[in-house]
């Protein structure tokens, strides 16, 4: 990779895919607690995961617990990979310079 992943490289986008990777594989993280995490507003990380999501990079799942809607997100087999790639190049870089 000579460019780091355009999608990935935005630095909220960058948090959300680092806390899901820290996640096992197909575990979800709920929209409330990834906000605190990568401390962005609503609209601002609905946005990103939206990108993420167009990406094929995150798999949403929206519901209902009793009344009050709720939004999963986890890592998608792409988005794991795709972040390993991103984590990669820049080891390359470090190692690099």
């Amino acid at each position: 990779m000579e460019q780091p992943n355009p999608t990935i490289h935005q630095p909220v986008r960058l948090k959300i895919m680092a806390a899901l990777r820290a996640l096992p594989a197909q575990e979800q993280l709920e929209f409330t607690r990834l906000k605190a995490i990568v401390g962005a507003t609503d609209g601002n990380l609905g946005a990103h995961i939206g990108t993420l999501e167009a990406s094929g990079y995150l798999e949403v799942e929206k519901d209902f617990v009793r009344k009050k809607p709720r939004t999963r997100v986890r890592l998608s087999k792409a988005g794991r990979r795709a972040f390993e790639e991103y984590v990669a190049y820049l080891r390359e870089l470090v190692e690099g310079a």
